[in-house]
């Protein structure tokens, strides 16, 4: 199986209004280390979700922001610990990076990025690690100030609960009922719970986000969506647990439950070979594995790499 079905000329990513001063900057076509990040512009300062993956694509960010606003960057909000969310953090020099405090402690962990033979070569750029420096346990609340109207509020908040990852945040500006989602959600791409939780996945979608009922909502990679998108990734993860008790009952490993499954509704969402990370994760689960329990991630990442015909995955970052 492949997942080359990407288009090597892809378009620039731009930035586009979702709310009154909020702006999703929208990077196609969403796979591997490409995603999306958000611009919020205040009267005397901006505030951003996430920087990218390489240091090409955060300055054509910060390009793309230059060009809405002349006021600075104060503030980067980080909604997880993956690269292609933190790489870029090191360029808004000044600005208050915010995050989980597990993410300042995932984002040190991780380092530089080092895949030898996982993705398809990317010019990664000049990149230092910087994790956040303001951390919270539970969430904090962003201000951002305008002139003649109320101040924008902006709750940051953990999702409680392993699921993309283990320390996933969401950013909800109640008075736009706009909602920054980072990688629990995926528009058009296969959602990754290798390094989270599938069932946590699920209890986050049901218990955090479908109760905000958003009526736009930014996800971590893909184009803005309604409340409709958090159905379609409930879908996905639904159809990963039913595969995984279907695969183990037969006694099949998670590489070959994977290439046996057909993937049905979800056959043309980028990145497929991501069943099989998650059927690993699933397969935890069901031998009992809490919620973002370590587990062989490595192993998972290799045989989501022989699925892909041992060739190395597709990133056009």
């Amino acid at each position: 199986m492949s997942s080359s079905q990407h288009d090597h000329g892809l378009p620039p990513g731009a930035l586009r209004e979702v709310g009154d001063g909020v702006f999703a900057y929208i990077q196609p076509d969403g796979s591997w280390w490409i995603n999306n990040t958000g611009l919020l512009v205040g009267r005397t300062g901006a505030a951003v979700v996430d920087s990218c993956s390489t240091e090409k694509r955060t300055r054509a960010f910060q390009g793309a922001i230059a060009e809405v606003t002349g006021t600075p960057v104060r503030t980067l909000v980080n909604t997880h610990h993956h690269g292609d969310h933190t790489h870029g953090n090191h360029l808004f020099a000044g600005a208050t990076v915010v995050g989980h405090e597990r993410t300042r402690a995932e984002v040190i962990a991780a380092g530089k990025p080092n895949w030898p033979g996982v993705w398809a070569p990317v010019e990664w750029g000049e990149i230092e690690i910087a994790p956040p420096f303001l951390t919270y346990t539970e969430g904090v609340t962003l201000w951002m100030d305008r002139l003649g109207a109320d101040d924008l509020r902006c709750d940051v908040r953990h999702v409680g609960v392993a699921a993309h990852t283990t320390n996933d945040s969401i950013i909800w500006l109640p008075g736009q009922e706009l909602l920054f989602a980072g990688d629990l959600l995926f528009n058009g791409g296969t959602p990754f719970l290798v390094m989270g939780s599938v069932a946590g996945a699920i209890q986050v979608c049901e218990e955090v986000l479908a109760p905000l009922a958003a009526a736009t909502i930014v996800p971590g990679h893909g184009e803005p969506a309604g409340p409709e998108l958090i159905d379609d990734v409930l879908g996905y993860l639904r159809f990963v647990q039913d595969v995984a008790r279907r695969g183990k009952e037969a006694g099949l490993t998670p590489l070959q439950t994977g290439l046996e499954t057909d993937l049905g509704p979800y056959e043309d969402w980028l990145d497929a070979e991501r069943i099989v990370g998650n059927l690993h994760r699933a397969y935890a689960e069901l031998d009992g594995a809490e919620p973002g329990a370590p587990i062989d991630i490595p192993g998972a990442i290799g045989d989501m790499v022989t699925y892909n015909g041992g060739q190395p995955l597709s990133c056009y970052a």
